[in-house]
């Protein structure tokens, strides 16, 4: 598929790997609808300098765990420009938990992180099928994580709707071909605000550290890095490929740095 000219929906692209993800499209001349629930002037700034460099951008409102949610987003899209080429689902949410502590989730906690990381995904799918269907091609892209692949991360929760998320693209790469493809990125570490959010300013810097120590390519994960090999996903270059996990990780998989401050 032709970046150039598509239309791409990217969910959760307020800031973060879905704020990269959106512009790195919108450089290569896709039509872009940025996604947010609450960061609402974040998602502004994304939207000004997206038309800042002539991109064409649309704001889409929207809590992708709410199905008519989903609807409203994608019909924004086909109010403006008539088609939907691209569904970027990025929009995630978690529960930060110690694995071994079963006390610190709760059955609401599961549901929460489920209902965007899982289910609002398949919704996103789902609103956006018959489009692309009708088209005659579509490229959907999860963001997905290493914890699904690696039962690691920040919760136990997480990790298992990462994991889900990996089956469902299996499975609906499947269920939509020959139309669609739907492939998945399996981020490892990503320098955002979410850790700093969590840890700190000191303790982000120390993971970012380790890993620039741990990692084989001696590299600690930026958004840029990952929304390049979401946009290869998405684009002519992967024409060729379906039910996908890619692990983007500069190779921490390899020797199993954790995600540890030191």
């Amino acid at each position: 598929m032709k970046l150039d000219g598509a239309v791409a929906i990217v969910t959760g692209s307020a800031a973060g790997l879905g704020a990269a993800t959106a512009i790195r499209l919108a450089a290569s001349g896709t039509k872009v609808a940025i996604n947010y629930t609450k960061s609402e002037q974040e998602a502004k700034d994304v939207f000004s300098a997206i038309e800042a460099a002539g991109g064409e951008v649309v704001m889409a409102k929207g809590d992708v765990s709410d199905d008519d949610a989903c609807k409203k987003i994608v019909q924004t899209v086909i109010d403006k420009w008539g088609r939907v080429d691209i569904l970027i689902n990025n929009a995630g949410t978690t529960q930060f938990a110690d694995h071994d502590d079963l006390d610190a989730l709760q059955a609401a906690d599961f549901h929460r992180i489920y209902g965007v990381n899982v289910i609002g995904a398949y919704q996103m799918i789902r609103a956006c099928a018959p489009y692309m269907k009708e088209q005659g091609a579509g490229s959907v892209v999860n963001v997905s994580s290493i914890a699904g692949v690696t039962g690691i991360g920040s919760s136990v929760a997480y990790a298992a709707s990462k994991g889900a998320l990996n089956t469902m693209t299996l499975s609906l790469a499947r269920a939509l071909a020959p139309e669609i493809r739907v492939n998945a990125v399996c981020p490892g570490f990503i320098g955002t605000r979410w850790f700093k959010d969590e840890f700190g300013e000191n303790m982000f810097k120390s993971i970012v550290a380790s890993q620039e120590e741990s990692t084989p390519l001696k590299r600690a994960g930026t958004p840029e890095d990952i929304a390049a090999t979401i946009v290869f996903f998405a684009g002519e270059g992967s024409d060729h490929i379906t039910g996908e996990m890619l692990i983007t990780d500069a190779g921490m998989h390899l020797g199993f740095a954790p995600l540890t401050a030191r």
